[in-house]
């Protein structure tokens, strides 16, 4: 039901309206971009002591990739920590109603509108962060397995320009698109 109009809408509506919200915060997106930096940089690492890719020849081409691989990443990050947030409150509700229960059972002065504030900003807190952690956890293991397994078994007899450009604009992009 829609507020009507000239109404504020509660704290707790806010709070509902808030887990549905795409967006992230500005901590969780620094955290998203350094480590999507981090994971798209490592193939620079492969390509130079692996493939034996000469670094001053291809710089270029490796800090495009990256910044656009990290991009990517980031965009993976989002999209799957904000699928996954909402799968995750349901399924740790109980658990987390049952902690915060016992936790404020001893609080006489506490109303009962507050302590189920308190709840969902908990069961909120709790499915957010195991949200973003499994998210970067995913998203890093199926890019850097993509990867590997373009460069050396798919495209191995491909020049290396060519082979981290495909390897790795691939791998993030199907990581973007599957996210």
């Amino acid at each position: 039901m829609a507020p009507k109009s000239g109404s504020k809408i509660s704290r707790e509506e806010e709070l509902l309206l808030e887990g549905f919200n795409k967006n992230v915060s500005t901590k969780s997106s620094a955290l998203f971009y350094g480590n999507a930096l981090i994971v798209s940089a490592i193939p620079v690492w492969l390509y130079w002591r692996v493939h034996s890719v000469d670094m001053s020849s291809y710089a270029i081409m490796f800090v495009i990739g990256t910044l656009i691989s990290t991009w990517l990443l980031a965009f993976a990050y989002k999209n799957t920590k904000h699928v996954l947030k909402h799968k995750l409150a349901v399924k740790r509700e109980a658990a987390v109603t049952k902690e915060m229960n016992k936790k404020l059972a001893d609080d006489k002065k506490i109303s009962k509108k507050e302590k189920d504030e308190r709840i969902l900003w908990k069961k909120n807190e709790v499915a957010e962060y195991e949200a973003t952690t499994f998210s970067i956890f995913y998203n890093n293991s199926m890019f850097l397995a993509i990867v590997i397994v373009a460069s050396f078994y798919i495209l191995s007899g491909v020049s290396p320009s060519v082979n981290y450009a495909l390897s790795i604009g691939g791998a993030s992009g199907l990581i973007a698109l599957f996210s």
